[in-house]
Protein backbone atom coordinates (compact mmCIF):
# COMPACT_ATOMS: atom_id res chain seq x y z
CA UNK A 1 0.00 0.00 0.00
CA UNK A 2 3.01 2.09 0.80
CA UNK A 3 4.43 2.00 -3.03
CA UNK A 4 1.13 2.37 -4.28
CA UNK A 5 0.68 5.80 -2.63
CA UNK A 6 4.62 6.83 -3.37
CA UNK A 7 4.12 5.81 -6.94
CA UNK A 8 1.37 8.19 -6.58
CA UNK A 9 3.26 11.01 -5.14
CA UNK A 10 5.56 10.86 -7.50
CA UNK A 11 3.61 10.79 -10.54
CA UNK A 12 1.88 13.73 -8.88
CA UNK A 13 5.27 15.60 -8.59
CA UNK A 14 6.03 14.74 -12.54
CA UNK A 15 2.98 16.04 -13.68
CA UNK A 16 3.05 19.38 -11.56
CA UNK A 17 6.83 20.04 -13.31
CA UNK A 18 5.67 19.29 -16.90
CA UNK A 19 2.88 21.62 -16.84
CA UNK A 20 5.39 24.52 -15.08
CA UNK A 21 7.82 23.88 -17.92
CA UNK A 22 4.54 24.12 -20.39
CA UNK A 23 3.21 27.41 -18.83
CA UNK A 24 6.32 29.30 -18.78
CA UNK A 25 6.66 29.10 -22.69
CA UNK A 26 5.98 32.40 -24.13
CA UNK A 27 3.55 32.97 -26.92
CA UNK A 28 5.99 35.43 -28.44
CA UNK A 29 7.40 34.83 -31.87
CA UNK A 30 11.13 33.65 -31.08
CA UNK A 31 12.46 35.08 -34.36
CA UNK A 32 14.93 37.66 -34.27
CA UNK A 33 13.88 41.92 -35.51
CA UNK A 34 15.77 41.20 -39.07
CA UNK A 35 14.20 37.54 -39.72
CA UNK A 36 10.46 37.72 -40.80
CA UNK A 37 8.19 34.42 -39.71
CA UNK A 38 4.90 35.96 -40.91
CA UNK A 39 4.21 34.50 -44.77
CA UNK A 40 2.79 36.46 -46.96
CA UNK A 41 -1.31 36.75 -46.94
CA UNK A 42 -3.29 35.50 -49.98
CA UNK A 43 -4.27 38.77 -50.71
CA UNK A 44 -0.38 39.64 -51.39
CA UNK A 45 0.70 36.48 -53.46
CA UNK A 46 -2.38 37.28 -55.55
CA UNK A 47 -0.87 40.60 -56.08
CA UNK A 48 2.35 39.70 -56.32
CA UNK A 49 1.70 37.27 -59.04
CA UNK A 50 -0.78 39.91 -61.11
CA UNK A 51 1.79 42.07 -60.80
CA UNK A 52 4.47 39.98 -62.52
CA UNK A 53 2.25 38.68 -65.31
CA UNK A 54 1.40 42.37 -65.59
CA UNK A 55 5.58 43.01 -66.59
CA UNK A 56 5.62 40.12 -68.77
CA UNK A 57 2.73 40.99 -70.70
CA UNK A 58 4.14 44.60 -71.07
CA UNK A 59 7.30 43.14 -71.94
CA UNK A 60 6.24 40.83 -74.53
CA UNK A 61 4.18 44.28 -76.21
CA UNK A 62 7.53 45.91 -76.17
CA UNK A 63 9.40 43.53 -77.54
CA UNK A 64 7.11 43.41 -80.49
CA UNK A 65 5.30 40.02 -80.10
CA UNK A 66 1.48 39.89 -81.05
CA UNK A 67 -0.09 39.66 -77.64
CA UNK A 68 -3.67 40.08 -78.50
CA UNK A 69 -4.42 36.65 -78.26
CA UNK A 70 -1.64 35.82 -75.21
CA UNK A 71 -2.47 34.95 -71.67
CA UNK A 72 0.21 35.29 -69.02
CA UNK A 73 -0.26 33.26 -66.01
CA UNK A 74 2.57 34.01 -63.14
CA UNK A 75 2.57 31.63 -59.53
CA UNK A 76 5.49 32.28 -57.65
CA UNK A 77 7.50 33.54 -60.46
CA UNK A 78 7.27 30.34 -62.45
CA UNK A 79 5.42 31.86 -65.98
CA UNK A 80 3.09 30.26 -68.07
CA UNK A 81 2.40 31.41 -71.55
CA UNK A 82 -0.66 30.17 -73.49
CA UNK A 83 -2.69 31.05 -76.83
CA UNK A 84 -1.55 31.54 -80.03
CA UNK A 85 0.70 33.68 -81.83
CA UNK A 86 0.70 34.58 -86.09
CA UNK A 87 4.13 33.67 -86.51
CA UNK A 88 6.58 30.26 -85.16
CA UNK A 89 9.41 33.19 -84.91
CA UNK A 90 7.44 35.09 -81.77
CA UNK A 91 7.15 31.85 -79.74
CA UNK A 92 10.63 31.63 -79.16
CA UNK A 93 10.90 35.46 -79.22
CA UNK A 94 8.14 35.19 -76.14
CA UNK A 95 10.18 32.72 -73.91
CA UNK A 96 13.42 34.64 -74.74
CA UNK A 97 11.37 37.81 -73.50
CA UNK A 98 9.67 36.59 -70.27
CA UNK A 99 12.83 34.72 -68.80
CA UNK A 100 14.64 38.20 -69.02
CA UNK A 101 12.16 40.14 -67.08
CA UNK A 102 12.93 40.54 -63.23
CA UNK A 103 11.10 38.16 -60.89
CA UNK A 104 10.49 35.27 -63.41
CA UNK A 105 11.87 31.70 -62.44
CA UNK A 106 10.77 29.22 -64.71
CA UNK A 107 9.01 29.65 -68.42
CA UNK A 108 6.49 27.07 -69.10
CA UNK A 109 5.72 28.11 -73.03
CA UNK A 110 2.31 26.51 -74.71
CA UNK A 111 2.07 29.38 -77.28
CA UNK A 112 0.65 27.44 -80.46
CA UNK A 113 0.33 29.55 -84.52
CA UNK A 114 -2.81 30.42 -85.38
CA UNK A 115 -2.43 31.31 -89.39
CA UNK A 116 -4.29 34.31 -90.15
CA UNK A 117 -7.79 33.99 -91.03
CA UNK A 118 -8.42 31.24 -88.57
Amino acid sequence: MQAINTFKLIGSALIVVVSLNAWSQTSEPTATSTQSTVAPSGKTVRQANRALSSKVFHALTKGGVKTSELNVIAKGGAVALAGSVPEASQIDKAGAITKGVPGVTSVKNDLTIKEVGQ
